[in-house]
């Protein structure tokens, strides 16, 4: 059935914020844990939510880093952020033939619209599920499921576009098609391995994907 809905997760799919993201961490990590993390070993903790990653490594110092990392990603943000090759003409295109977008994302919102409106996206997106929207985070489906109706979609025509783990198997479990980017910083093997419906090689693949 074709595609009608299109919902994607925002950092590491349509705007590339990883060595934001990395960065953030490392600083956060030395200050509060004091050790040095190499990009690799920070790999894991892109994707789920900030407060889960935290807890796993210091319960105690939850807060505290939460509060570190996002005073260093804020100040940084703008100097970091930019987005991958072909997002802007495909989600532009998308949007003048009538295609309901959301972007659902791990992200709160109010940090999700600084990354949109910095890349000029933010004119094709008019619903944004954060984190501060849900009670369950991706890949549990309600983010996937509440950006569905929010734009009035159904599972059968609706896909979800991530680079992460969370972003397909928060699709799947809700029941909607999903696609993953080929461009992941976990490599496209990974992403592969999570038996996608699509894998994308370039953004403008989803136009040829929407018309099947």
């Amino acid at each position: 059935m074709t595609i009608k809905t299109l919902l994607f997760d925002l950092d590491g799919t349509l705007i590339d914020s990883n060595e934001l993201i990395v960065a953030s961490f490392q600083h956060t990590f030395k200050e509060h844990l004091g050790k040095d993390y190499t990009k690799e070993e920070i790999l894991p903790f892109i994707g789920p939510p900030l407060q889960d990653t935290m807890n796993k490594l210091d319960e105690k110092q939850t807060e505290q880093m939460m509060k570190t990392y996002r005073e260093h990603n804020a100040l940084h943000h703008d100097a970091y952020i930019e987005m991958y090759d072909g997002v802007y003409e495909t989600i532009k295109s998308l949007h003048e033939s009538g295609y309901p977008m959301a972007i659902v994302t791990t992200k709160i919102e109010q940090t999700a619209r600084k990354g949109l409106e910095l890349t000029g996206l933010d004119e094709f997106f008019d619903v944004v599920i954060g984190l501060d929207h849900v009670s369950q985070a991706k890949p549990d489906p309600e983010p996937v499921l509440k950006g569905m109706h929010a734009l009035n979609g159904t599972l059968e025509t609706t896909i979800m576009v991530g680079d992460n783990s969370h972003d397909i198997h928060a699709g799947q479990n809700a029941g909607t098609k999903t696609a993953a980017v080929g461009w992941s910083a976990k490599g496209r093997d990974y992403m592969e391995s999570l038996n996608p419906d699509y894998v994308l090689n370039h953004m403008s693949d989803l136009i040829d994907i929407i018309k099947e």
